[in-house]
């Protein structure tokens, strides 16, 4: 808009002549010197910006192109000075411009930087063939455009006949200038870079704009008739506009009150990634045609102007002709060149070539190209080892006719994902598939995918071992190694679906744990490689019996577990129907896991314990396995081999338990435990021969509890025996053990000497820490230390040589009180004959309770019987129980072993069972637990009266020297003999200083 005001302002002559000459030289400058302010500060921040952050081919490309704004700005400064002086000279001197003056000077400073500047943008050639050819190319295109003005202007002009010779060499600079700046613009035209492609093309066009005007300008005919203000004048306006602008051009608008540098660093960046996207595009061919016609064109408008001499009629000028030649003489050289350097491209195509095909024949990946509607237009011949298909064969099918169906979506999914993302952007892209083989059969396939001329270009791997490894380690971290059933992490994970998903709802699912009774004892009689085998035949029995929609899993050991997913709808079915149902379910996997099952040859039987929890609102996945897992073990503690449904209470069962192991954890380190003592007395006798050591905890609020009660975690359930709780059974054990030892060396040394008889678990003797060293430093500690002693020592109320001595043979009493048949009985049978060897007795708890006490009795070195309670309780109403315990006494007797019968409760017991050969007994018809005061007053009266047979004495069953009866008291001599070298307490001794007497049916003194 404005250069079009200018032109109509210079067509009508601006209103005024003075007008005319401001506007044709001051406009003119101003202009001008606007142009080259524009380019110099766009060079300026050019150089900030490449200071910023910038890639470095962007950086590359600032630095290059910066000195080529300089120049023009540089150039146009020129062509600014010289119209000043012009306008000076004009409108302040009111003179004609003199020639030559400082403005022609300015003016032919013009062309210098211009052309340099057009170099600096000039994409260089690499080669010396390369510059001898630009410089060739310049040369014809100079050439000719003098041969033509020659012809047509130059040689008839006669202006400059008759002056000096500067002024001729002047009138002929600016033509010839023009010529030089035009050739370089034709020439470097079509050999630019690709950076700033519009900001070049604009300066490129402002440069011929303003060549044109001048060789206007330069015609004599135009010269003579010229004046400042004119049309001419708005060709070089346009021309300084344009390169004012050319560096501009692009670049994005700002908002108002940027930073100059933030301005600058930003839209340049932009401009690079846009000129990176147009380089990485093939030219246009119209641009290569031209290119490689311009040397032509160039020697045939050489040629036009010799013709135009020849038609004339006159001589050809010698300027023309030899102008002429050289242009011919270029023309034939660069023809040379450009031959010799087709020739060595042509061979390093096809070596390039050879290397390609060498390359993409020899990969063992699988190269194809797919046209934009996906028909596969090349595939390499590495697809006949990959494929199974002939690469010839492959070409032309669709690609979508290979893929997976189910596979396909995903492709086509992002294969247009890819395709509309600019490729600056992304690239490339993977794709993984399943791929037909020619076999039939499928493969997974792994392809980069790349742009490729409309199409794609797919390179491709075959990744089906891979996938199979990574599907397999999946497997192998979800299911159990052994039986391939899913794991626990597994089942949680179903578990947290079923209950959280579409059917959080429904509380027909239900989880069972499954534990194998009796699994242990496989394991120490056949095996472990049985035992292996036998989870693997219950895990398949397990599987095939669940349906397709459950789950069977197992999660460790012997446990197993199912999910049993509902129906689906929530109050469907009654939750009585639903319980039975899913309770029929699991029955029937208690009869099919409790089979006899073939391993090796052998037949073996285990029982299977189950639990079952349903599935409520708001459960987690953790609560309903936990409920599944107290239920199982309420089975097993039920008597193994049976069902049991979750209820609320075993759990508070659960938190009483754990409440009660932090009690009984903070009491041991408290000192909150207490140990009475209960006397062992002899049937016949009366006497005292022994003490059982019994451990009682007083809480807080002063109530006692027995070992039943603070250590119900010890017979809670084997798992919880080997967790928190069996730790404190252990510990309390060990207490008991070091208490008793301890007391009975005080008592000792005090002269109330009595074997001390300990119950630990049997299985407590198998344990770290429990060993006959360790047992024995204990006694030697304090000083109760055996001395060896005969195999089997003495028993309980024999005469002993060193009775009364400390240390002598029997002083501690182990009694076992396990039956558990997973104990050792080889570590065990071992270390109880050490300790036989240190005088430690050993006696064996719950005789003639079941199969494991005879075991014992048949391996153990064992000195003392203590008959089961349950023999003692039934004994005086029941004949078959009492022809039972009689058996069993005449066989200890014939073993000559000592029995104890505790629980003796009744004088009518202790009758009946001295009658049938038992030999000591402990009860509450002697007396109860005693503190350690009362403990010495007993030892140091040292007899219990004990009622006699109902044969030979009164309705009371006492004898003749009681003749009161049961309610007359006992007088105690004062001097009472201690059996097991318990030795005679003085007269006088504390406790002692005067008869006591004793109600013998009181359990208590």
């Amino acid at each position: 808009m404005v250069c079009a005001a200018y032109a109509v302002g210079a067509a009508f002559g601006w209103g005024s002549e003075t007008v005319a000459i401001v506007m044709g030289d001051f406009g003119l400058s101003a202009a001008a010197l606007l142009a080259g302010g524009s380019c110099l500060w766009y060079a300026r921040i050019q150089r900030r910006a490449a200071a910023g952050r910038l890639s470095a081919p962007a950086r590359t490309r600032l630095e290059a192109s910066r000195p080529a704004w300089v120049l023009f700005g540089v150039s146009s400064l020129m062509a600014g000075f010289g119209n000043a002086v012009w306008g000076w000279y004009e409108l302040v001197l009111h003179q004609a411009v003199p020639r030559p003056s400082l403005a022609d000077f300015c003016f032919l400073l013009f062309a210098p930087p211009a052309i340099v500047g057009l170099l600096v943008l000039a994409k260089r050639p690499v080669t010396r063939a390369g510059w001898v050819c630009l410089s060739l190319d310049a040369w014809l295109i100079g050439g000719s455009l003098l041969t033509l003005s020659w012809s047509l202007a130059l040689a008839h002009t006669a202006y400059w006949e008759g002056d000096s010779v500067a002024r001729a060499a002047l009138n002929l600079a600016y033509p010839l200038l023009d010529i030089v700046l035009v050739s370089m613009v034709l020439a470097l035209h079509f050999r630019r870079s690709s950076a700033h492609r519009s900001a070049i093309n604009t300066a490129i066009g402002a440069l011929a704009l303003t060549v044109l005007c001048d060789a206007l300008f330069t015609s004599p005919m135009l010269r003579e008739h010229y004046s400042s203000g004119q049309l001419l004048d708005a060709g070089w306006f346009a021309g300084s506009l344009l390169l004012a602008y050319a560096p501009w051009v692009g670049r994005a608008r700002r908002s108002v009150g940027e930073a100059a540098s933030a301005a600058a660093q930003q839209p340049l960046a932009a401009t690079d990634r846009q000129a990176e996207a147009r380089a990485t595009n093939p030219s246009r061919p119209i641009s290569g045609s031209l290119s490689a016609l311009t040397p032509y064109l160039a020697a045939a408008v050489c040629t036009l102007g010799i013709l135009y001499n020849s038609v004339d009629g006159r001589d050809i000028d010698r300027v023309v002709l030899y102008t002429g030649c050289t242009v011919v003489l270029a023309l034939v050289l660069r023809q040379g060149i450009m031959l010799l350097d087709n020739i060595t491209l042509t061979r390093e195509l096809a070596q390039k070539e050879n290397h390609f095909r060498s390359l993409v024949q020899g990969s063992s990946d699988v190269i194809m190209i797919t046209a934009a509607a996906g028909t596969l237009r090349y595939v390499s011949p590495a697809a006949a080892g990959v494929y199974g298909r002939s690469a010839e064969d492959m070409v032309g099918c669709e690609l979508s006719s290979l893929v997976h169906p189910e596979d396909l979506g995903q492709v086509n999914h992002e294969l247009r994902r890819f395709l509309a993302t600019s490729a600056d952007r992304e690239s490339s892209t993977r794709v993984e598939c399943r791929f037909r083989h020619g076999d039939g059969h499928w493969l997974n396939v792994e392809s980069t995918v790349n742009r490729y001329q409309g199409g794609l270009i797919f390179n491709s791997r075959d990744v089906t071992e891979r996938v199979r490894l990574q599907a397999q380690l999946q497997h192998n971290a979800s299911h159990d190694a052994l039986t391939d059933l899913p794991n626990r992490a597994l089942f949680t994970e179903r578990v947290r679906q079923a209950i959280g998903g579409r059917r959080g709802g429904d509380c027909g699912t239900a989880v069972l744990f499954i534990d194998l009774d009796g699994f242990k004892a496989v394991n120490d009689t056949v095996g472990h490689q049985a035992g292996d085998e036998l989870l693997v035949q219950a895990a398949r029995r397990l599987h095939d019996s669940v349906r397709s929609g459950d789950t069977a899993a197992r999660l460790g050991g012997d446990e197993f577990a199912v999910l049993i997913r509902g129906d689906g709808e929530p109050g469907r079915m009654p939750d009585a129907e639903r319980e039975l149902r899913i309770h029929d379910i699991a029955d029937r996997l208690r009869v099919t896991l409790s089979d006899p099952y073939r391993v090796e040859g052998t037949e073996l039987r285990v029982a299977a314990s189950i639990g079952i929890a349903f599935a409520e609102p708001g459960i987690t996945p953790g609560s309903l396995m936990r409920n599944a897992d107290l239920a199982m073990y309420r089975a097993k503690q039920a008597g193994k081999g049976r069902v049991e449904l979750y209820a609320p209470q075993m759990q508070a069962e659960v938190v009483k338990r754990a409440e009660l192991a932090a009690r009984l954890r903070s009491a041991l380190h408290d000192g909150e435990f207490a140990l009475l003592h209960q006397p062992i007395v002899e049937l016949a006798s009366g006497k005292i021969t022994a003490i059982a050591a019994e451990a009682r905890w007083r809480s807080a609020q002063g109530i006692l509890f027995t070992p039943a009660e603070f250590l119900r975690t010890e017979g809670a359930s084997a798992r919880e025996a080997r967790g928190a709780g069996g730790e404190r059974a252990a510990e309390v054990s060990r207490w008991l053990l070091e208490e008793a030892v301890q007391q009975a060396a005080a008592r000792q040394r005090a002269g109330y000497g009595a074997p001390v008889t300990v119950r630990l678990p049997a299985r407590r003797l198998t344990e770290p820490g429990m060993e006959p060293r360790s047992i024995g430093a204990l006694l030697a500690r304090h000083g109760l230390a055996a001395a060896p002693g005969p195999t089997g020592g003495t028993a309980l109320g024999a005469p002993a040589a060193n009775a009364g001595v400390p240390g002598a043979p029997g002083a501690l009493i182990l009694e076992l009180s396990d039956s558990d048949p997973r104990i050792p009985l080889d570590e065990l049978e071992r270390r109880l004959t050490a300790l036989r060897r240190l005088g430690v007795l050993i006696s064996l708890d719950g005789f003639g309770s079941g199969y494991a006490a005879i075991s014992a009795l048949r391996r153990l070195p064992v000195d003392i019987l203590r008959l089961d309670r349950g023999l003692t309780d039934g004994i005086l109403e029941s004949t078959r129980q009492r022809k039972i315990t009689s058996g069993l006494l005449r066989i200890a007797g014939d073993l000559g072993l000592t029995t104890v019968a505790e629980a003796v409760d009744l004088p009518e017991q202790a009758t009946l069972l001295r009658e049938m050969g038992c030999t000591h007994g402990q009860g509450a018809v002697f007396s109860g637990p005693l503190d350690e005061h009362r403990l010495r007053t007993a030892l140091a009266r040292g007899v219990y009266a004990v009622p006699e047979s109902s044969r030979s004495g009164g309705a009371s069953g006492y004898g003749e020297e009681h003749p009161e009866g049961r309610d007359a008291a006992v007088t105690v001599p004062a001097t009472v003999p201690l059996a097991r070298g318990a030795g005679a307490l003085p007269v006088g001794q504390e406790g002692a200083a005067e008869p006591l007497t004793h109600s013998p049916a009181s359990p208590k003194c």
